[in-house]
């Protein structure tokens, strides 16, 4: 007999496919390449799903947002390199944009400064710490707007084929 389903210990692959308002069965049918007793795996966290299961989840769920799930909390190496990202709201986006643009424009000269010889010195150390931690606070919202338009477009909010046009000229 298996563990009774609350939310507290369902995983986000099973709360998206609960939301969508499918079965596994369903859910088998709509990702063509996952049976259900390997949607049932992975959702009960008995089996990792692989990469190419994930991309067919963030496709067909439009979820894009589980393929940076995947990668920062369950791929070896993307727990260490990618960090998760929380899909926000787009002013919020690019207000934390703003502020972090902001902090390091501030900050250009000093590191200048400290990166004009092509070493740290430990008197340096602390102030380039803390540029390099604003430059990843920038990263992690470019991500974030990436994931944000990726979301619009698998929900047909932006148009993909003007999107790319406009992106590939």
């Amino acid at each position: 007999m298996g563990r009774a389903s609350t939310k507290k210990n369902k995983t986000k692959y099973q709360l998206i496919r609960e939301e969508h308002g499918l079965s596994r069965e369903k859910a088998s049918e709509l990702l063509e390449s996952i049976m259900p007793d390997r949607i049932e795996k992975i959702e009960s966290e008995k089996s990792l799903p692989h990469p190419d299961e994930v991309l067919v989840m963030a496709e067909k769920y439009k979820r894009p947002s589980l393929c940076n799930h995947y990668c920062s909390t369950q791929c070896p190496i993307g727990q260490q390199y990618v960090p998760e990202i929380q899909v926000k709201e787009l002013s919020s986006i690019v207000l934390e944009m703003l502020a972090s643009l902001n902090a390091v424009s501030k900050e250009k000269n000093r590191l200048i400064e400290i990166t004009s010889d092509g070493r740290i010195d430990v008197d340096e150390i602390d102030d380039f710490i803390h540029i390099q931690e604003e430059l990843e606070r920038i990263s992690v919202t470019v991500e974030t707007l990436q994931l944000w338009t990726e979301k619009m477009l698998a929900n047909g909010i932006i148009d993909q084929e003007v999107y790319r046009a406009k992106k590939n000229k």
